[in-house]
């Protein structure tokens, strides 16, 4: 008899799978984003050392919608990304569909001018 996994569940094993196909770098690191039901948090991430090179949230940003929000993050990640010198990254979206708020950032990380 199977069990009914919960959202958070499905979640994690979504992104278990993805974790298994993608990893970063020092030169090209995992761009890992999660989202609550109130913010967006994202990190470049460099998994042979397992360090954290920059982070972003749209905590304290100005925006009308949580979806400005996301892709305003998205461009000040990008922004610390270019200061330490970070071109490129690999899109990590954590198990989350690629629509919404995870576009929004993936878009406004692109526009800020990183690679992925």
């Amino acid at each position: 008899m199977t069990t009914k996994l919960s959202k958070t569940e499905q979640r994690t094993r979504r992104h278990r799978r993805i974790r298994a196909k993608v990893s970063g770098t020092a030169e090209r690191p995992r761009l890992a984003v999660f989202k609550s039901n109130s913010y967006m948090y994202a990190q470049l991430i460099d998994d042979t050392k397992g360090a954290t090179l920059a982070a972003s949230s749209d905590m304290g940003l100005k925006g009308k919608t949580k979806t400005e929000r996301a892709k305003l993050a998205g461009a000040a990640l990008a922004k610390i990304a270019k200061e330490k010198g970070l071109e490129s990254a690999v899109f990590d979206r954590g198990g989350f569909i690629y629509t919404g708020r995870v576009r929004a950032f993936a878009e406004g990380a692109r526009e800020g001018g990183l690679v992925f």
